[in-house]
């Protein structure tokens, strides 16, 4: 009798705990009878495993100490192991996850170097998702444009019966409309809110968990992560690199990263010295060009990002702001570009920093040999 009253009261504890959960009122899971997912570097995910499921929760990262989203993963083949009970204050997702509608480029690249590209059949904005599998499998008609990510043909995706839908959440964009309402669980993909690059990339072992890769994940990232640790370490032992600006005029403002942005770290720990590394804020700073020029105007270089069906030259460049001349990298033609039309950067780099991280570096170290060709940057032609 004893043994089933010290049941009943630690099955309460647990249901008490999880209850005053609801409504986003808490990040933090309890992790009793559950083993914790020892995470490296990411403050927003927290994975707890329990006999027969696991809870995954991802804390929101636009309100401090409210929760964004709790997922319980729940094994298909789960015979002779507990089961979950009928919680409501979450969604339950079922692993591995079969089929899948992916509404960004990014996780569509994750997905595809895991192994995991046929479980994807449908996607959103097709025509910007330069995955080479992904545009065969679409002109094949295996995989299906589900129209604009932001509001999607929900019909088509009522169609093809994915189990998930990968996404990404934005501050105050007032829910996902009609896809909430279809009854396939959204798997809010919120890694691009991380305070690192390391941070970000570790999610993928996330996305592992979903699709049954959990192995293969953890791998790829503790290859990333010593990857990019080493390179790091290196950007260390050679000392202080040359200056940077990053970006251009967008309209009549320089979007600058900030120095808390996973750009701004990662021109820090290449080494460079960045003009506005102390800066706090984790996103871009929208400035004059003039406040950019008396700040950053004598920098040693200065890289941007650009999207056309063609390299740029210095001309080119000089075309979209007449005050380009007067920075010093621009005299001087240290001016590096990454056309990202014809690279793989925003595919990439958010699960791979290492590999932009090592472009910086030797941007900013010029005397630095032994390391891979750019991968993404390229020095501007006259």
């Amino acid at each position: 009798m004893s043994k089933q009253l010290t049941s009943l009261s630690i099955l309460c504890t647990v249901v008490v705990a999880l209850a005053s959960c609801q409504g986003g009122n808490n990040t933090s899971l309890s992790s009793v009878n559950g083993d914790s997912i020892t995470l490296k570097h990411s403050s927003l995910l927290t994975i707890v495993e329990y006999d027969g499921y696991t809870i995954a929760e991802i804390s929101n990262p636009w309100k401090k100490g409210k929760l964004l989203h709790r997922y319980y993963l729940v094994p298909r083949v789960s015979e002779g192991r507990h089961q979950p009970p009928d919680f409501v204050d979450g969604t339950v997702v079922k692993v591995p996850i079969q089929r899948a509608a992916v509404f960004t480029t990014v996780h569509c690249a994750l997905l595809t170097e895991l192994g995991m590209g046929s479980r994807i059949i449908g996607v959103a904005d097709a025509k910007y998702i330069k995955v080479p599998y992904i545009q065969q499998q679409i002109k094949a008609g295996r995989i299906v444009d589900c129209g604009n990510g932001l509001n999607p043909l929900v019909e088509k995706i009522m169609d093809i019966k994915p189990e998930a839908i990968l996404l990404s959440p934005f501050e105050n964009s007032g829910g996902y409309g009609k896809t909430e309402e279809i009854g396939i669980p959204l798997i809010e993909c919120a890694e691009y809110m991380e305070t690192s690059p390391l941070a970000r990339a570790e999610w993928m072992r996330f996305y592992g968990l979903l699709f049954g890769v959990s192995e293969k994940a953890d791998r790829l990232f503790h290859q990333v992560d010593s990857s990019y640790t080493s390179l790091k370490q290196q950007a260390v032992k050679t000392g202080k690199g040359r200056s940077v600006i990053v970006d251009k005029v967008v309209g009549s403002v320089w979007y600058m990263p900030g120095g808390r942005s996973t750009i701004g770290q990662m021109l820090q720990d290449a080494g460079g010295e960045y003009p506005w590394a102390s800066d706090t804020q984790s996103g871009s700073l929208s400035l004059p060009f003039e406040t950019v020029l008396e700040r950053g105007g004598q920098a040693d270089v200065w890289l941007f990002r650009y999207s056309s069906d063609h390299e740029w030259n210095y001309q080119e460049l000089l075309t979209g702001h007449r005050g380009y001349d007067q920075i010093a990298a621009f005299r001087q033609h240290n001016v590096y570009g990454c056309n990202v039309e014809q690279s793989m950067f925003y595919e990439e780099t958010p699960f791979h920093p290492d590999r932009l991280l090592c472009d910086f570096l030797q941007i900013l170290h010029p005397d630095i040999i032994g390391l891979p060709a750019l991968r993404y940057y390229k020095k501007l032609k006259n």
